[in-house]
């Protein structure tokens, strides 16, 4: 009992060690950032990205390698990091104010926000089954695998055009209306998003130990009731992360949604009414082409806020170290 407690007390020692290093670094970057652009030097920020990482790798470690590999990653974190925030530096509070209590961008991020989730949804339901007949092994699975992966690598404008082959006039469903209507939207974005739900549902259902199956099914449970209390809840992580990606994917869809649906008419509860909007980033860049780089900025910081923090309480809700976190 003193073992596990001693055990427990280092372990959470080192967690608060490490949380006070990460706050640290991550303050010391912050001033660092702070004071480079305000004396209009912010390149000076981008070298000293790279040598406070090798010296904070040099301090926790000492090997060479170490030190390597954090300095040609920090190589990477600045193309990442920096343009993120110059992004936030430069924006105009009132011009952000302003964006965000006009209704037309209201509309674009609910719109942004919606269409995203029911696109996720979509993959989920339809994506699941699959990935659980991916895990278990079939005939032909390499064929199907690469039917899944195949919107990875086809450029977003051949998604949209697609879309309107398969489902538009003289298609499977040429009943269904897909162009210009949020039936196409959906459509569009969980072509592009689906591969991320299935891919990474199967690599959860993957990683289940199969004697846990057996077992339920040696005590008299039927593959529905075993998948249900067993494989099911087992994976649920995984079908968790699977639709967060899936939504990120599809929020940031531009390419297949342009063609699909430029502009689509939706009913907003907000106003209690059908309304026409764009998807965001759609809106994003035809701001940026009628009202120039600070406008379309304002926007895609709201866009950017909005995404950010839904991402971060989803991630907190499934984090096992989280106070809310899955079991």
């Amino acid at each position: 009992m003193a073992a596990e407690t001693g055990s427990r007390l280092d372990v959470e020692t080192g967690g608060a060690n490490t949380a006070v290093l990460v706050v640290g670094f991550v303050g010391v970057q912050l001033l660092a950032f702070a004071a480079a652009y305000t004396t209009g030097r912010p390149t000076w920020y981008a070298y000293f990205i790279v040598g406070s990482t090798a010296v904070t790798a040099y301090l926790l470690d000492g090997s060479s390698f170490v030190v390597a590999s954090a300095t040609l990653g920090s190589v990477l974190l600045i193309a990442l990091g920096l343009p993120l925030f110059m992004f936030v530096a430069r924006q105009t509070p009132s011009l952000v104010v302003e964006k965000a209590t006009d209704p037309d961008v209201h509309r674009v991020l609910y719109l942004g926000i919606y269409g995203p989730l029911l696109a996720a949804l979509l993959s989920l339901a339809f994506g699941v089954p699959l990935a659980h007949l991916l895990s278990e092994g079939f005939p032909g699975q390499p064929l199907v695998e690469s039917l899944v992966d195949l919107p990875l690598v086809v450029p977003h404008s051949v998604a949209g055009i697609l879309i309107l082959f398969g489902f538009g006039e003289g298609g499977a469903f040429p009943s269904v209306s897909v162009l210009g209507s949020m039936v196409g939207m959906v459509l569009a974005m969980a072509f592009v998003a689906a591969p991320y739900a299935v891919n990474a549902t199967r690599e959860a259902f993957e990683t289940i130990d199969h004697r846990l199956e057996y077992a339920s099914r040696i005590h008299g449970a039927n593959r529905w009731e075993t998948f249900r209390r067993v494989t099911g809840p087992l994976a649920a992580r995984g079908m968790i992360t699977g639709g967060v990606l899936a939504w990120a994917r599809a929020v940031s869809e531009f390419g297949a949604v342009a063609v699909v649906a430029y502009s689509v008419k939706f009913f907003y509860p907000f106003a209690g009414e059908r309304v026409t909007a764009q998807h965001a980033p759609v809106f994003v860049y035809n701001t940026y082409l009628q009202g120039g780089l600070d406008e379309s900025g304002a926007v895609a910081f709201l866009l950017l806020a909005v995404s950010a923090v839904i991402f971060l309480l989803v991630r907190y809700l499934t984090d096992d170290n989280s106070v809310g976190g899955m079991p």
